[in-house]
């Protein structure tokens, strides 16, 4: 064991590690400090020094790490820089969503000072914009959080009292006790050109104006479920952010996440971090969340899917667009597991919800050269004719089989795009958790796609087991996916697993 002046270069994973190991042992640090008294009293680190040491604030003394390292069953070189084993180091809080972890080590070069130098530094040079960047934070806290926020549902339900459906009339109440004024406005859809170079319809929907007056499109009533959306959206700026003065402009199609004026008009987008950006992005957030929990309260919505097996067309009984229901779903399930996409042509992934790690096929801010055709949702995008579909797929995420299911449907935007909504859920964590072998499973279905040219009929065997899942999470469209063929897919062409490779064909 190496003195403790030259510990102190190589504990950079220390803290990370000793944290990690500890909540994997599902102990407390006053579980650990008490371990720790039990082998040596002497050197067992007290809690709150314990605690220092896991943040990176102090370095043990040699007496110290092997009296940790013996709680551990591990040598203490295994600590230190030399052994940075992944396992050892990816923080749990980082691996619960779609978006993996990583040690934020050393420590010091992580700290607000230089992190407040260095995230504007990085997207001015990778032209990312403030708000972009904005998105990706938001979306990052809400996969870690599994689409779960408690005080906005509380929120909803205190101004909505539970009811469902709530009528445009009834909405129109709400707004009108929150004191504000609706006037209606002309605006026709207009032809726009996203950040990407696609060519889109897009037309604003509604806005509010300081202090009290939300002007509605004209074109809202033609689609009732969208005047819903919006009337709900904005009543949860109201009720969240107290009318607080910042302009929330609402659009359908084209602007990708720009932020537009009620002109129409694109604001300037600097790569430059502002504060406003991430408080746009954030309220945005939060009022579109609200919306959704006032239109489908959680225990309501939930009952009604479970009586109806998840089909996407409940948004019909609840008098809202298949995109709130289907965003619903993934928040108000017991089933964690879910990710949601909302695509455009060619192969624009617009909303996403990417639970469970799925990788992104196409992401927001850039094009992708090979995506991976076979997604269901892409393949519907370039398929005539509307309905919906069911899909068993096969990816591999980080060198393992995973089987997904999703059920994706065609839809048309108020500006008159056409695009493509997907629900779907990892089956991997429901086979296990009913004595199953996902891995073994989902290896076996991917051998069978291989041979079968990349798509393949499923033994009975593998039906059998996945119907019995299916029924087990009352998911409906499970079942339809299993009596179609499973398909193997894959987040960029470069990691196709088809023999022959689609890109090399």
């Amino acid at each position: 064991m190496k003195p403790t002046k030259s510990l102190m270069r190589k504990s950079h994973f220390l803290g990370t590690k000793i944290r990690n190991l500890r909540k994997r042992n599902h102990l407390t640090m006053e579980d650990l400090s008490a371990r720790c008294v039990r082998i040596d009293p002497e050197s067992a680190p007290s809690v709150s020094y314990l605690s220092m040491i896991e943040r990176g604030k102090r370095v043990p003394s040699v007496a110290m790490l092997e009296v940790i390292a013996g709680v551990f069953q591990k040598q203490p070189d295994w600590f230190l820089d030399d052994v940075p084993e992944q396992e050892a180091i990816a923080p749990d809080k980082g691996s619960r969503g779609g978006i993996s972890g990583m040690a934020l080590e050393p420590s010091f070069l992580f700290s607000n000072d230089i992190l407040q130098i260095a995230i504007p530094e990085m997207l001015s040079q990778t032209g990312t914009t403030g708000r972009q960047f904005a998105h990706l934070l938001i979306r990052a806290h809400q996969e870690h959080h599994q689409n779960h926020f408690p005080d906005l549902e509380r929120a909803a339900e205190e101004v909505g009292k539970k009811r469902m459906p709530l009528s445009v009339e009834e909405l129109l109440a709400i707004v009108q006790h929150l004191g504000l004024t609706v006037k209606w406005f002309q605006r026709a859809p207009n032809d726009v050109q996203t950040a990407l170079g696609m060519r889109s319809k897009s037309v604003i929907t509604s806005f509010f104006e300081p202090p009290n007056t939300l002007h509605l499109n004209d074109i809202l009533k033609q689609v009732p479920t969208r005047l819903k959306y919006d009337l709900a959206a904005h009543i949860g700026h109201c009720v969240l952010h107290n009318k607080d003065g910042l302009k929330s402009v609402m659009t359908v199609g084209g602007h990708d996440s720009e932020l537009v004026d009620e002109h129409g008009n694109t604001a300037s987008q600097s790569s430059t971090m502002d504060q406003q950006d991430i408080l746009h992005a954030w309220r945005d957030f939060e009022s579109s969340f609200f919306a959704g929990a006032l239109l489908c309260p959680k225990v309501p919505f939930r009952q009604l899917l479970d009586r109806h097996g998840y089909e996407v067309g409940v948004n019909k009984m609840v008098e809202v667009s298949a995109s709130v229901a289907m965003r619903r779903m993934t928040a108000v399930s017991p089933y964690s597991h879910w990710h949601y996409f909302d695509a455009y042509a060619p192969g624009k992934l617009k909303a996403v919800y990417r639970g469970n790690g799925i990788p992104l096929p196409w992401g927001n801010m850039r094009a992708v050269a090979d995506p991976c055709q076979h997604w269901s949702v892409f393949r519907m995008i370039n398929q005539s004719g509307k309905g919906s579909s069911a899909q068993i797929s096969i990816l591999n995420v980080a060198n393992e089989p995973r089987i997904y299911c999703c059920e994706s449907v065609k839809v048309k935007d108020l500006a008159g795009n056409n695009h493509v909504l997907c629900a779907g859920i990892d089956l991997n964590p429901a086979i296990d958790a009913q004595g199953g072998d996902s891995l073994t499973l989902a290896d076996d279905l991917r051998r069978i796609c291989v041979a079968g040219g990349g798509s393949a009929k499923m033994p009975i065997k593998i039906q059998d087991d996945l119907m019995s899942v299916a029924r087990i999470l009352n998911i409906n469209w499970i079942e339809r996916g299993i009596l179609n063929e499973a398909r193997l897919i894959c987040s960029r062409g470069t990691a196709c697993p088809r023999e022959p490779s689609c890109y090399q064909a």
